[in-house]
């Protein structure tokens, strides 16, 4: 379970992510205000937070600098605000993601998901009935387990922790590189591809034309 806190005073906004939340892995604990939010804190440690800047005793801003920066919590900045300077500065100073309203529940959620891939702290991620177990390196389709050899694995936990974002070729063949000392060519990523796709049985994992490979898992454009 991924234990998310929202910090955030429309009832309405929190409301409609706990009711798409409620039949998903992720555990979410809406707190209205920053007195609340710093107590809550101070005795737990969620796995990533959603910061409204513009809260009734406070900015979020100052909040994650002064609250939650030094805890090492990915954070996505929730806002009206759509300033460029506001966005800037809200990556600036450590943020994962800045999202403005209003947006879709399923889109934040895709954004959360890859958040939580990069930082390895999801235990598991799924895309398209595949089931990526980040701790145990298995990999589940319909809960049933698929067997992948150690570079098939690696390769698809590549695209998994880049959930919905292209991974280009060259950045394979320098991760290929980097586990096992050996040059390898185009053509050898294909054929590693080529055996995920059947082993796995779906067509998850999509080919980028003249770029590289990517997993989608259908919420990014919902």
């Amino acid at each position: 379970m991924i234990n998310v806190l929202i910090i955030e005073d429309s009832t309405s906004i929190i409301d409609g992510l706990k009711d798409y939340m409620k039949d998903t892995d992720y555990n979410l604990t809406a707190k209205m205000n920053l007195k609340s939010a710093r107590k809550y804190l101070d005795e737990n440690t969620p796995d990533i937070i959603i910061l409204d800047v513009g809260l009734p005793d406070g900015n979020g801003f100052k909040f994650y600098t002064d609250d939650i920066r030094e805890r090492n919590i990915p954070t996505v900045f929730l806002t009206a605000r759509d300033d460029e300077d506001d966005i800037v500065k809200g990556l600036d100073i450590g943020a994962q993601d800045y999202v403005t309203k209003p947006f879709s529940a399923k889109a934040l959620l895709a954004r959360i998901r890859r958040i939580i891939a990069s930082s390895g702290k999801s235990g598991v991620i799924k895309a398209r009935g595949i089931s990526f177990d980040m701790d145990g390196m298995t990999v589940y389709k319909d809960g049933e387990k698929v067997a992948l050899s150690s570079m098939e694995l690696k390769l698809l936990q590549l695209l998994f922790i880049n959930i919905n974002k292209v991974v280009t070729r060259d950045a394979i063949l320098d991760k290929i590189w980097e586990w096992t000392g050996n040059d390898v060519d185009d053509h050898t990523v294909t054929v590693y591809f080529k055996r995920i796709r059947e082993k796995l049985g779906t067509d998850l994992i999509e080919t980028v034309r003249g770029l590289g490979y990517k997993v989608t898992n259908d919420e990014e454009n919902a």
